[in-house]
């Protein structure tokens, strides 16, 4: 409980809640154009985050990962393009409810 409580503890530090928003609009920005997956995104980000220390670096590609697989969401709800591979599923549901 104290480990859990020590990580949070710097999660939670403003710098790195920074760099999750950052890594997190990347991730969306990436995964809405079609074509682009997140495994693209980390590959095309890496360089960036190695000029950061090591945990702020894991916690932007944290973000940018998850960004990506909410950011192909949106355009396979609203054009009926998958943005990422895991979104093919969110097209047959998402499209005729829009």
């Amino acid at each position: 409980m104290e480990a859990l409580m020590t990580a949070l503890a710097y999660v939670l530090q403003p710098y790195h809640i920074g760099v999750i928003f950052f890594g997190t609009l990347i991730g969306i920005l990436v995964g809405a154009m079609p074509g682009l997956s997140s495994i693209m995104g980390l590959s095309i980000m890496m360089p960036l985050t190695l000029s950061l220390e090591g945990n702020a670096g894991i916690l932007m590609l944290l973000g940018i990962f998850c960004g990506a697989i909410y950011g192909g969401s949106i355009t396979a709800i609203l054009i009926k393009t998958p943005g990422t591979a895991n979104s093919a599923a969110t097209v047959l549901d998402g499209y005729p409810m829009a």
